[in-house]
């Protein structure tokens, strides 16, 4: 009996373990949900109210795609045509971060 009670709770920590792992997410990820999802869409496409209202580009896009990460990151650091500067809202890191999962989309 005490053998199989052991069983179970390395079982279920396992589980429990497993499950939270994958709902992980990456420091880009949460920084690009809070800050950009609600203007560029989950996946990198905005709706197209957004598109229409801010000019919003998707990220399959040419122009965007072919944006290098540094233009990206400036850009967001400084804003670019309606959407604001994040230089004082997102450390460097949380910007970089969030650029890389942005351009995550495209691959």
């Amino acid at each position: 009996m005490n053998k199989s009670i052991r069983f179970i709770l390395a079982s279920a920590a396992v589980f429990m373990l497993a499950g939270a792992m994958s709902f992980a997410q990456s420091a880009g990820e949460a920084t690009y949900k809070t800050k950009c999802q609600s203007c560029h869409g989950a996946a990198g496409i905005p709706s197209p109210a957004m598109a229409k209202a801010m000019g919003v580009k998707p990220v399959t896009d040419p122009a965007v795609k072919s944006s290098t990460a540094a233009k990206m990151i400036a850009s967001t650091k400084n804003g670019m045509g309606k959407m604001p500067a994040f230089k004082d809202k997102l450390t460097d890191a949380q910007i970089t971060d969030s650029v890389t999962y942005f351009r995550s989309f495209t691959k």
